[in-house]
């Protein structure tokens, strides 16, 4: 199992970024996918998550109509598109796939002026 984490970087207050996460070893349309953060001092948290299908997601209540997951089965690649970023988004952010679980290694995202 691999999950390679992309597309993080410094970005100003307000602006938008996509991540994106790459797996392979598995079969990956069979797995619910999540994303989570830890900033510097704090816990790991849950982000978002994705079931198999893509047809249910659900989100922290701080990145609620700002962030938004997705997938492509096709491209066995799951997204995590975060607009209107603030400082408090600024930390590494990992992909992590259900039932093991398998973490990437992490992107970092820092949002500051």
């Amino acid at each position: 199992v691999q999950l390679v984490e992309s597309g993080g970087g410094l970005v100003q207050p307000g602006g938008s970024l996509r991540l994106s996460c790459s797996a392979s070893g598995f079969t990956f349309n069979t797995y619910t996918m999540t994303w989570h953060r830890q900033a510097p001092g704090k816990e790991r948290e849950l982000v978002a998550s994705i079931t198999s299908s893509g047809r249910i997601t659900n989100y922290a209540d701080s990145v609620k109509g700002r962030f938004t997951i997705s997938r492509d089965n096709a491209k066995n690649t799951v997204y995590l598109q975060m607009n209107s970023l603030k400082p408090d988004d600024t930390a590494i952010y990992y992909c992590r796939r259900d039932r093991g679980p398998y973490w990437g290694q992490g992107t970092q995202v820092t949002v500051s002026s």
